[in-house]
């Protein structure tokens, strides 16, 4: 498999091409990133419309602001992505669902088997336990520039599947009483933390904690490796961790 890592000199994109000599079959076509440009390394692009040779699927860990541009490239070339990029804007969103009309694209805020899991336990326990409050606090290093973390909207999402009429509450402040129907999600910035979300379910009477740690920033990148694999030879359309996990 031959990958293009789209935002190759980030942290995520830089452990995505470490994969190679680590991963059986896993090949990095061509490193993509405005700091490249000008770049005489072998690999090396200051844009994606800069490489002319062939691969399987492109690697996004770039930034959100860059999907228009790499869309582009994807649907002119008929080639699957890999979004792992957080924080895209309503319309970046709509960019993406529009071409999956065309191409084959994996969208997830996490790319953890672990996250996917969470999610799902999540979703369980809200369901057996209707008229509990939830909260849903995220920590994250001091660098990360997006709040809530696209991680904790995904958790969020998976309970709403199953407390429709419930309603995402990001921080709180103020003079206010909890609504029952809310969602909790609280923020936190400090150190080099890689990434913990815990979500709490209480009762009153008893409380569930579901609590997921992020130890090395690699399991992204393993992540988004088996996406990729999973993404080549299918058909248009989107995916995500719930279809990789099926």
């Amino acid at each position: 498999m031959k990958v293009i890592v789209y935002g190759a000199n980030g942290a995520m994109g830089r452990k995505v091409a470490e994969l190679e000599g680590e991963r059986e079959g896993f090949t990095v076509a061509a490193l993509v990133s405005p700091s490249f440009a000008g770049s005489k390394k072998d690999k090396e692009y200051g844009s994606i419309r800069e490489y002319k040779g062939a691969a399987n699927v492109v690697i996004d860990f770039s930034n959100h602001s860059a999907a228009g541009e790499l869309l582009s490239y994807c649907r002119s070339n008929g080639m699957p992505v890999v979004i792992a990029t957080t924080g895209h804007t309503d319309e970046e969103k709509a960019l993406i669902k529009e071409a999956s009309k065309d191409i084959p694209i994996f969208y997830s805020a996490n790319m953890s088997m672990g996250v996917a899991a969470t999610c799902e336990l999540a979703k369980k326990a809200a369901m057996y336990l209707p008229g509990a409050d939830i909260e849903i606090v995220e920590i994250h290093h001091n660098r990360k520039l997006d709040a809530p973390s696209g991680t904790a909207l995904m958790l969020a999402n998976s309970i709403k599947e199953v407390r429709r009429d419930s309603e995402i509450v990001t921080g709180r402040s103020g003079h206010c009483k909890r609504q029952p129907n809310e969602i909790g999600i609280q923020s936190v910035r400090l150190g080099n933390i890689v990434g913990t979300h815990e979500v709490m379910i209480s009762t009153g009477k008893e409380t569930i904690t579901i609590r997921h740690e992020a130890h090395d920033r690699a399991l992204f990148a393993d992540g988004a490796a088996v996406a990729a694999e999973y993404l080549v030879g299918k058909p248009a359309g989107l995916y995500n961790m719930k279809d990789l996990m099926r």
